[in-house]
């Protein structure tokens, strides 16, 4: 298969899993909350995200399966549209879950079942080889093993956003190996300030910082990459060695109460990231803005945001074309 012939604007290596809940006070009591299973995954999460500005036909993931696969969740996904879906049916396994236990205010998550890791080779056998953009959420030594699969004959800018549990001083020496091949990293201001031993809580000051500690290991084709942290309520920030810093707002930052659940934020707003990528014809600026938008829909409610029935382009009844314009607005009142 050509694989330019059908390429894709945004494709995640990112699983898909089941998330399951339990709820304990502080003591370790069950508290009697009961959450019924969701669609999680950072994948998913991230293939939302662009689905928001994007049509199905240009998002591509891979989705295993297993035996015990729910038929209402496959249903819901269904409804962002069966396109950018790949099911891949894997009789032997389970549906891969997470249990996230909430002890009193402590979050924890682990998985429950094995996960079936998603590959390069994996993205050719599906027909999603050489996407626009690769997104992918991993250690740094997956990363790096995923950067060499990809380097003959694909051109993706590489987006990499390093999984939470291993953004640990440790792994700083693997990440530098990996850095000059991918184009844009991405972790939390949290994940950042870890890596490099920076004490909490973030600031704005901080984050610049550690924003320029990473530029200077080199990210990207002779450091031509970008750095893009992810800050929460107080937005992103973003630079690259040729290109002065700047920082895009959280949609809500001023209306903090529309934030009902930040659960997927990070990797929808990276989804975003990529749509505005190819609708911007690459400025890196106006990507941001759309990931903030992206977000912002992912955090008015817990699990994913509802596409509207009946009105095309509504996400949560609104228009995020809208939402931009008043972002877009926001930023240069503030330049003014």
């Amino acid at each position: 298969m050509d694989e330019t012939s059908t390429r894709r604007s945004f494709v995640t290596l990112g699983l898909f899993i089941i998330d399951e809940f339990a709820f304990m006070d502080e003591h370790g009591r069950p508290t009697g909350r009961v959450l019924e299973p969701q669609i999680g995954g950072g994948g998913t999460y991230a293939a939302i995200g662009a689905r928001i500005w994007l049509p199905p036909s240009q998002i591509g993931m891979i989705l295993d399966k297993g035996h015990d696969f729910p038929g209402p969740i496959e249903d819901a996904l269904l409804q962002y549209g069966q396109e950018m879906w790949m099911f891949r049916e894997q009789p032997q396994h389970a549906t891969t879950r997470a249990l996230n236990s909430y002890k009193g205010e402590n979050p924890s998550f682990e998985y429950t079942t094995p996960r079936i890791r998603i590959t390069p080779e994996d993205l050719r056998a599906t027909g999603l080889a050489n996407p626009k953009v690769l997104h992918f959420i991993c250690p740094p030594a997956r990363a790096l093993a995923i950067m060499s699969e990809v380097q003959d004959g694909w051109s993706s800018v590489a987006v990499y956003e390093p999984v939470p549990d291993r953004c640990i001083p440790e792994e700083l020496p693997a990440l530098k190996k990996v850095l000059p091949l991918i184009s844009v990293l991405s972790p939390n201001a949290e994940e950042a300030f870890s890596l490099l031993s920076i004490p909490l809580p973030p600031t704005k000051t901080m984050i610049e910082k550690a924003t320029k500690d990473f530029l200077d290991m080199g990210v990207g084709k002779e450091g031509s990459g970008w750095v893009l942290i992810r800050c929460g309520a107080l937005g992103a920030y973003m630079e690259s060695r040729a290109t002065n810093g700047r920082w895009v707002e959280a949609f809500w930052a001023e209306d903090v109460d529309k934030v009902v659940d930040v659960t997927g934020a990070g990797n929808s707003f990276l989804g975003g990231f990529a749509a505005g990528l190819e609708l911007s014809g690459g400025d890196i600026y106006e990507a941001a803005l759309h990931a903030s938008i992206s977000a912002s829909f992912v955090i008015e409610q817990g699990g994913l945001p509802v596409i509207s029935e009946g009105s095309a382009g509504k996400w949560n009844g609104d228009n995020p074309f809208r939402r931009l314009d008043v972002l877009r607005k926001r930023h240069e009142h503030h330049k003014d």
